[in-house]
């Protein structure tokens, strides 16, 4: 018996490591979103920087490792063989839940993870122990410690409403005094907001900070009772610094303000989220200990010793530290999740990731009102002077590099640091495990809207991305609870059987996702995605835009062949792709379309016959998706109703248009990969009559079946919806490549249009 705890304290040994990796792969937004989006320092900067937060704030993170060992529950009321089975539960949830949002792509909190998963096992073995003593439910509550885990809640709940307000109105008051003209403000103004920040991210992350650690003892006497006069002695030094680096170095402070609260950020995000990746498998090791030590059988060894102070090894420290640092640099996923906060708090137009919804709709509404009321009570010349200060510079850059434009500018960057460093490292000095992805991602959101990055035109949609995330975060606690006291439970009847079970599983799931995730990313290189016209001119705008319509040509094409044939066969899967599929594609055209407006305003007066021309080949791609997508939409929507399948005619009618309309949609793509619009060959006009008489044919078919034979309403709806689509597709096929020769044709006296 004693080998299988021994087995059970290796397996979650691993799944440590493994929650480390994928932890930090969705927390890697907390910390790094900031210096990525105001592309402050170079990308190498920043991951040096943070990855020495990381190694820092690992070691300082012992204290917090309680909360996983008495600050959910009463380790008292349990035996050392129902702790290993919530532990086990615990861990084995944890990993899988935080892989499934890494892979959708969606940051979640790793803090409100391992609390709701520690609560849910817990409460799942207290009920089982209550159910086999035959006891009430009300005990349930002398299990669990509902004052720290309630405290616990709580504080998680209301950091996303204190970060939100204390983020905006930093920024506010930042912004008011430092306009988006900060560079060209006094040396002075500078340095007192450097000293400001600086002293603030030192105060707490390297004084406040530390009390949360066993390494406060020592330096306890000197900095009791003197936070007012240490604070002002850090201020005093940093400005004094920050004019330094600014009026003698000619350096810019905000950079410098940036890589220290990355660091600081860094530190703390380790400091305090290093407890929900390894705390758990550290507390059983100890219960481990303690139980062999004790010689008592394990379902008899009460778990009283959880309830002490337990000092954590500072090797387990240094080794957590140190996947952690390995992670931020190899993990592709860690990579990806920055990019939804990065978006939502852009300055700039950016394509918007979320649909506007009723509260959305209604929240900003509800603003502007408030708003415009509000105009009217200050005076005009107050509010003059306040929107001088939001006006925001315009940047031009060359053409192709507007990519290159940061999301926002160092202040706001500088104030999301220093608020978010001192909201966490101030739970951390109280031993809460606060959600570092809630505050940084509440403060980043607060301060975007304090310095108006939300405007009209974005504003619905930002909202609704806030709102998304939130319940985002609320659906993980529901997810956690229920699914780690479910496993729970399974442990519990199936034994050492059942973890080996679910071991095996975890295993497959993660190299599932860790394939698809890598044939993905494949797809996406490979993938051919529209890109917008760069060019002024009329020809540059043909050259760009022939790729365009290649890339379209080929993906309908594919996509039609799979919704034919998926509808022929009955399946399903293959139905959801191609509609999936055609979804994406007029995504992409519709950023197009968005992107027109900002095409237009940057020609030239002599350019302006570029406008036209673009946005006809716009229009012409979105006519062959609209069919292509209504063709997969019936389709899909007559399979999943379990409809009548397609009869042998119908089907083999398809199939003939579908192999024809593939070859035509070839023919005209290699016309348009070899630029040869002066050059069509009549085959091709032929080729594309026959087919439209053909398609006539079939429908004139389907009516004398309709008349004779057909019994299905719906079966006869759907195969006249397909070859109507199919002809307005092979006509706007037609008509794209008639715009193009017509283009050829205004230089080339005597030719004529396409019919």
């Amino acid at each position: 018996m004693d080998n299988i705890y021994f087995l059970m304290i290796i397996a979650l040994a691993i799944l440590a490591i493994a929650d480390l990796v994928v932890g930090v792969s969705n927390d890697a937004v907390n910390f790094l979103n900031s210096a990525l989006g105001s592309k402050a320092i170079s990308f190498k900067t920043i991951m040096i920087v943070a990855s020495l937060g990381i190694a820092c704030g690992a070691v300082f993170s012992s204290g917090l490792m309680e909360v996983a060992r008495k600050g959910i529950f009463v380790p008292g009321e349990f035996m050392f063989s129902e702790i290993m089975i919530i532990f086990m539960a615990v861990m084995i949830t944890d990993i899988l839940l935080l892989d499934f949002f890494n892979t959708l792509g969606m940051p979640t909190s790793t803090t409100v993870s391992i609390v709701f998963e520690l609560l849910g096992a817990a409460v799942a073995m207290a009920l089982i122990k209550i159910g086999m003593d035959g006891g009430s439910f009300s005990e349930v509550v002398n299990y669990i410690n509902t004052t720290k885990a309630t405290e616990i809640i709580l504080g998680i709940l209301l950091s996303v409403v204190v970060a939100f307000s204390v983020g905006a109105m930093v920024q506010y008051v930042s912004r008011l005094l430092l306009s988006f003209n900060f560079e060209k403000k006094a040396n002075w103004v500078g340095s007192v907001f450097g000293g400001f920040a600086l002293a603030a991210i030192t105060y707490f992350i390297f004084i406040k900070g530390l009390k949360g650690t066993d390494y406060y003892a020592e330096i306890k006497p000197m900095i009791e009772g003197k936070t007012a006069i240490i604070i002002a002695l850090c201020f005093i030094i940093w400005s004094l610094l920050s004019y330094v680096v600014i009026a003698v170095f000619k350096k810019n402070i905000y950079k410098l303000i940036i890589a220290v609260g990355t660091f600081a950020l860094a530190l703390a995000f380790a400091g305090n989220d290093l407890v929900n990746f390894i705390g758990v498998p550290i507390a059983a090791y100890q219960s481990y200990e303690a139980w062999v030590i004790s010689g008592v059988p394990a379902n008899e060894f009460a778990m009283g010793v959880l309830g002490t102070k337990v000092p954590t090894p500072t090797t387990f420290l240094l080794g957590a530290g140190l996947i952690m640092v390995l992670t931020l640099w190899f993990s592709s996923k860690a990579k990806k999740v920055v990019k939804t906060s990065i978006d939502l708090s852009s300055q700039a137009e950016t394509k918007e990731r979320f649909n506007p919804n009723f509260l959305s709709r209604t929240l900003v509404r509800t603003t502007i009102l408030a708003a415009k009321y509000t105009a009217t009570v200050i005076p005009n010349s107050l509010q003059t002077r306040i929107d001088q200060q939001f006006t925001k510079p315009v940047i031009k850059l060359p053409k192709g590099k507007e990519h290159e434009l940061p999301a926002f500018d160092l202040v706001r960057a500088a104030v999301n640091l220093m608020v978010a460093s001192v909201l966490i490292s101030i739970a951390t000095s109280m031993k809460l495990p606060l959600s570092t992805t809630y505050v940084t991602f509440m403060v980043a959101m607060g301060s975007s809207l304090a310095d108006r990055a939300w405007g009209s035109e974005s504003a619905v949609y930002r909202v609704a991305g806030v709102l998304n995330v939130i319940g985002g975060w609320f659906f993980t606690a529901l997810c956690a609870f229920i699914a780690a006291g479910t496993v729970a439970y399974l442990i519990h009847l199936g034994g050492s059987a059942m973890i080996a079970v679910l071991l095996l599983l975890a295993i497959l799931l993660l190299t599932r996702n860790y394939i698809k995730h890598t044939k993905k990313s494949r797809e996406v290189k490979a993938e051919d995605s529209l890109s917008k016209a760069e060019s002024q001119s009329i020809h540059g705008v043909i050259e760009e835009s022939a790729d365009n319509i290649s890339k379209a040509l080929r993906r309908v094409s594919k996509i039609n062949q799979i919704t034919i044939n998926g509808l022929i066969n009955q399946d399903l899967d293959a139905l959801k792709k191609a509609k999936k599929t055609v979804v994406k594609l007029e995504n992409e055209i519709e950023e197009l379309q968005n992107d027109i407006f900002y095409f237009i305003k940057d020609l030239d007066d002599s350019y302006l016959g570029a406008s036209k021309f673009y946005i006809d080949v716009i229009g012409s791609i979105q006519d062959v998706a609209q069919s292509s997508s209504l063709i997969a939409k019936v389709s899909h929507k007559h399979v999943n109703n379990n409809h009548k399948a397609l009869k042998k005619k119908q089907a083999e009618e398809l199939l003939y248009i579908n192999e024809k309309l593939v070859h035509l949609c070839s023919e005209i793509g290699k016309i348009f990969d070899a630029r040869s619009f002066h050059d069509i060959k009549p085959n091709i006009i032929q080729e594309k009559q026959d087919l439209l008489a053909y398609v006539k044919e079939s429908i004139q078919k389907q009516v004398e079946r309709t008349r004779f034979e057909e019994s299905s309403p719906k079966n006869t709806t759907l195969y006249f919806n397909i070859l109507l689509e199919t002809k307005d597709l092979i006509k706007a096929n037609m008509d794209i490549l008639n715009l193009y020769f017509e283009e050829h044709r205004n230089s080339t006296i005597g030719q004529e249009p396409i019919d």
